[in-house]
């Protein structure tokens, strides 16, 4: 039996999560973010994300170090790093990694949905999820369902809207989806 998967639900269990965030991010690919909204379930299989990784990631928004905001990504893999941008859109995040060492992965897209903050909008994700931890008690998980994406069929790049960090973080291929 795999530790980092409840058999029963096949729920992602933190253990998932304690691996560097590149490596998560590429095993996301195949995954099903899952959502209880209302008595309902909203399901559907991811398919690109971005990694940031770390204190010294000039895109990371740990580059300057632990701050109200950041805290919880310094803090225990598994947990759901949220946060508002442009005043308009939620961005949902998973920790990775080792408690200490700042570490994410932005989930950009599902078979149904492309784009952070459209994904967000369709799973009904708001900031009351930072912080809690990818269970079914939170309302959201991961889901491992079987499906199995062969690393032929990832495809990488530099992620999106980065710029600001600098020719060497904004061209990192930190981007990984599901080729079409």
């Amino acid at each position: 039996m795999d530790k980092a998967t409840d058999s029963a639900n096949r729920v992602l269990t933190p253990i998932f999560f304690e691996k560097p965030a590149v490596r998560v991010a590429q095993d996301l690919l195949g995954k099903y973010l899952v959502r209880r909204w209302r008595g309902k379930e909203i399901s559907s299989m991811i398919t690109e994300v971005e990694a940031y990784d770390g204190p010294h990631d000039k895109a990371s928004h740990a580059l300057r170090g632990i701050t109200p905001r950041t805290k919880v990504m310094f803090g225990a893999s598994g947990c759901w790093y949220a946060y508002l941008t442009y005043g308009m859109h939620w961005m949902l995040n998973i920790v990775t990694g080792v408690e200490g060492y700042p570490a994410a992965v932005l989930i950009r897209g599902t078979e149904v949905v492309s784009g952070p903050g459209r994904l967000t909008k369709y799973f009904h994700i708001t900031g009351t999820l930072n912080k809690k931890i990818a269970t079914k008690t939170s309302g959201l998980w991961i889901e491992n369902r079987g499906k199995c994406i062969p690393y032929s069929h990832i495809q990488k790049s530099a992620r999106i809207g980065v710029d600001y960090a600098g020719p060497v973080w904004a061209k990192r291929e930190y981007r990984f989806f599901v080729k079409k």
